[in-house]
């Protein structure tokens, strides 16, 4: 029989002056020690709300011994970047807050997104300990690093993102009203610093936790050379990367969602969180 899963929903963990912010956490019930975290983070071009794409994923993982929360953020239209980050970062500093009301293990938290949730997981990743993308979310005085990445096509580096689109792809990359564009408030190719900021190959370093990448070589939405380049970049500065390609798949293809693909990223978690977990 599968353990039973624990949901809280709707816990606040900002507000901003835009809206107030909450997560959904599941657990499993009666734990019986301190949880690893995984933090999930939803795709939808940093445009579209949808945290219910990653409700499964975290009544999985609570199934699996994690706590899993799926945050919420500022979309584009309601405030450009650094919001989004200082948003996921607000979020992982009020888990460690009240890590001890919900039976988290604070010194052992992973991220998980997808397409833009991937780029916000791969920013939680690299920017850990930059001042300017923390934000003023509440809980200063916590940590908002991680320690494992999972990132399933996701955009590494904003000023590239149509350099190597597959033929026929039909988006006008870098435009001002394109989901890149519109998030950080103008053409790409007017705005190259910001575009820099906002693209987490720019902070890969060894300080970097460990990395689960994973693209489609098909992809016609965000291109596969997104996470080439990043794998590039974390393997260059000797930070601990892994690189998958599933060959043939287009963007949010059933194959991510696949046993094989669930086991590889329950495999990376249980290396890189659940190795001595404080009971």
């Amino acid at each position: 029989m599968l353990p039973k899963v624990n949901v809280k929903r709707g816990l606040v963990f900002t507000k901003t002056p835009e809206k107030t912010l909450a997560l959904d956490l599941y657990r499993p019930e009666n734990p019986t020690g301190k949880l690893p975290v995984v933090v999930l983070i939803y795709g939808g071009a940093w445009m579209r709300r949808s945290p219910q794409a990653e409700r499964p994923k975290a009544a999985w993982l609570a199934r699996c011994g994690y706590a899993a929360a799926v945050i919420d953020h500022r979309l584009s239209s309601e405030a450009k970047f650094p919001a989004q980050i200082h948003d996921c970062k607000a979020a992982l500093r009020w888990l460690r807050a009240n890590a001890d009301r919900y039976d988290l293990d604070v010194n052992h938290i992973g991220a998980w997104g997808q397409s833009s949730g991937g780029h916000l997981a791969a920013l939680l990743g690299v920017t850990g300990g930059i001042k300017n993308l923390e934000g003023d979310g509440g809980n200063a005085g916590e940590s908002s690093r991680v320690q494992a990445v999972v990132v399933f096509f996701g955009v590494s580096d904003v000023r590239q993102i149509g350099a190597h689109a597959l033929p026929g792809s039909g988006i006008a990359y870098g435009a001002a009203n394109s989901p890149e564009g519109l998030l950080i408030g103008g053409a790409i190719a007017e705005n190259a610093e910001k575009a820099k900021l906002a693209s987490p190959v720019h902070y890969a370093s060894n300080h970097a936790p460990p990395f689960l990448l994973v693209h489609g070589d098909s992809d016609r939405v965000v291109p596969w050379h997104q996470s080439q380049l990043f794998y590039q970049a974390l393997a260059r500065a000797g930070a601990d990367v892994t690189f998958y390609t599933i060959a043939g798949a287009d963007h949010g293809d059933h194959r991510f969602d696949s046993e094989m693909m669930r086991a590889a990223v329950a495999a990376f978690f249980d290396k890189h969180l659940k190795a001595n977990v404080r009971k």
